[in-house]
């Protein structure tokens, strides 16, 4: 699951943000770490490219509601085919800033007392000829104005409500906003969930006139009635995933690279785009991702050099070397250059505020804090990662360590935060609170302590439901499972494909039939769009499209808030404090990923923000 964000919001350190995108830009091209330079460029070949482990591309359409939103599907499917509006990251393993030179639209300008955002788009074309003009923008946000349901991106007062009036005209956007915002915010939360359409797409039927849906030009008149029709077209399409690389549809793009083979099973190649505006153009003639079901099978690959880029599994790796950020050996040889990928993110479980039968309770605080409180992740880190691992504490990324959204809250304990891991804690807690062991299970005796609608004889049952294909992340949870009945905590993990549970993840009312998850321990969020400045307006926001929890808490809404106007960054501490104190998710161990890439290909960097960039690839001779 997605999440994303940036600098801090102080005026000094909005100089140091824009020092730091120059100086992406002007390194991007440069060799990473760990790939050799030894041997002759070579123009063409094919890079084979590893999928995570149970893991395959499953949704084409940049528009989407949670339940097909991840950084799989966009930041390494999508946008190598259809640019957003605007780029983060680069051919870089630590820039998570905006990358204007990446992007179709140069950087917007504030005006009228920041109440209006100008937007000048380069003069791009669409691979079929159409210019990427403002009208493709338009497009987008009008889509987002009548679907806003189901618009995972959409939180309630934010994008698209808080735009009063958008006009086009040529390569110029104009938006008139509701009041002034942060413009670091705004440009990195707002604007940057915005990404260009086709007139192409504009349509409700194949080979319908590209602009005959009327999307682009329609408005709240008629209730979006044309741009709803023309959503659910596209929808539909989508839908059709075995068409994915012949539709004339999803061949129109603006990116380097297009589809030319697609299969539902999760093989998927793509081709340069010859027609593409941006720079730099691919070098390679393909790229092509392979699916695997387990972690293990992608080892294997690697060991046999059936791919060139993989990542190698925790329990196959040496102790994490004090100090480095790969290991002193290399596990799959000399054919192989290791890489580190430290996720911009944070990782946890998702506990579901509605569900029926476990909401009551989750809607505890002491009951969350209890839960945090047998996860032992310094436990987990050393014996099931390797050592590759960051507690996590809050919804602040704690990687890199230090990086300036961290507040003192999260650095408790080690990193882990107010509530490190303490069985007996846990279990003081909950019987401080009406609960007793019943045959090994915490009941409830006394509902007056227990809490609201909770009633006596409820035993503290949970069902918690995590992805397969990695072994490491199976180990974590069964751990957290027996860690968690020493308090008497009941603990069921069940295993489901990734795309699986994010398809079951969407906001759902309390006595819906869609609120069967209780516990979506899915795997986190990186702060990569929407939003790439750590704000909570995605996950925590009431009503936010990406709340897969429900969670709803009237202060958050207001600390949330607070984020996007106020410029210190100790608006950001109060919220992030308040997050970590509230336990909204239950914080695990974010995982650093080591990589291995074919030593004949160069190039090859590792996003913070899991951004793909092979158009900067090269083999050598």
């Amino acid at each position: 699951m997605k999440l994303r964000r940036r600098r801090p919001r102080l005026v000094a350190v909005a100089v140091l943000a824009a020092v730091a995108m120059v100086a992406a830009a002007c390194s991007s091209s440069s060799s990473p770490s760990g790939s050799s330079t030894a041997g002759t460029a070579v123009k063409g070949g094919t890079a084979s490219i590893s999928l995570p482990a149970g893991v395959t591309y499953s949704w084409i359409y940049p528009f989407y509601s949670i339940a097909n939103a991840s950084t799989y599907n966009d930041n390494q499917f999508q946008w190598l085919m259809y640019r957003p509006l605007y780029f983060f990251g680069g051919n870089s393993s630590s820039d998570v800033s905006v990358n204007y030179p990446l992007s179709p639209a140069n950087a917007p300008v504030y005006s009228n007392g920041g109440k209006t955002v100008t937007v000048t788009m380069k003069g791009w074309k669409w691979s079929n000829g159409e210019p990427v003009d403002a009208n493709s923008v338009l497009f987008f946000l009008h889509m987002a104005m009548g679907n806003k349901a189901n618009w995972y991106a959409y939180a309630p007062g934010l994008l698209p409500d808080n735009i009063m009036s958008a006009t086009a005209s040529g390569n110029t956007l104009t938006l008139q906003l509701n009041r002034a915002y942060s413009t670091l915010w705004f440009t990195y939360n707002q604007l940057a969930a915005l990404n260009p359409m086709p007139q192409a797409w504009d349509v409700t039927s194949l080979g319908a006139k590209p602009g005959s849906g009327g999307c682009t030009t329609d408005s709240a008149a008629d209730k979006w009635a044309k741009c709803v029709a023309v959503n659910n077209f596209l929808t539909a399409q989508a839908k059709n995933a075995a068409a994915y690389a012949t539709s004339p549809l999803w061949s129109v793009v603006d990116g380097p690279w297009k589809l030319s083979s697609f299969s539902t099973t999760g093989n998927a190649t793509m081709v340069p785009n010859t027609k593409y505006s941006g720079s730099p153009k691919p070098k390679l003639s393909a790229i092509k991702f392979v699916p695997f079901t387990a972690d293990s099978a992608v080892y294997t690959a690697l060991k046999t050099g059936q791919v060139d880029i993989g990542r190698i599994p925790a329990e196959d790796l040496p102790q994490k070397p004090a100090g480095a950020s790969v290991p002193a050996t290399n596990p799959v040889g000399s054919g192989y250059n290791l890489q580190q990928l430290s996720p911009f993110g944070i990782q946890y479980a998702q506990p579901n505020f509605n569900n029926p039968q476990v909401g009551f309770m989750i809607r505890q605080l002491y009951i969350r804090q209890a839960l945090q409180e047998v996860m032992d992740q310094p436990g987990i880190i050393k014996a099931i990662w390797r050592g590759y691992a960051i507690p996590g504490s809050g919804p602040a990324p704690n990687s890199p360590p230090g990086n300036q959204w961290i507040p003192s809250a999260q650095t408790q304990n080690n990193s882990q935060g107010p509530y490190a891991f303490n069985i007996a804690k846990a279990k003081s807690s909950l019987e401080a609170h009406g609960w007793s062991e019943v045959g090994g299970v915490m009941t409830c005796q006394d509902p007056s302590k227990c809490g609201a609608g909770i009633p006596k004889g409820q035993k503290l049952a949970l069902q918690y439901v995590y992805p397969t294909g990695v072994a490491a992340t199976a180990a974590t949870w069964e751990t957290y499972k027996s860690d968690a009945s020493q308090a008497g905590i009941d603990i069921t993990i069940v295993a489901q494909s990734f795309n699986s549970i994010i398809g079951q993840s969407l906001p759902c009312s309390p006595m819906s039939s869609k609120c069967a998850i209780q516990v979506f321990a899915f795997g986190g969020w990186v702060f990569n769009g929407p939003g790439f400045e750590p704000t909570g307006e995605p996950l925590f926001a009431t009503g936010a499209g990406s709340n897969s929890g429900n969670y709803s808490d009237p202060k958050m809404d207001s600390l949330i808030t607070a984020t996007h106007n106020d410029s210190a960054l100790s608006a950001f501490d109060d919220y992030a404090t308040y997050g970590a104190q509230q336990v909204p998710f239950i914080w695990a161990p974010q995982s650093t990923r080591i990589y291995a890439v074919n030593s004949k290909l160069h190039n090859v960097t590792f996003s913070p923000l899991y951004t793909l960039v092979p158009e900067y690839w090269y083999f050598t001779s």
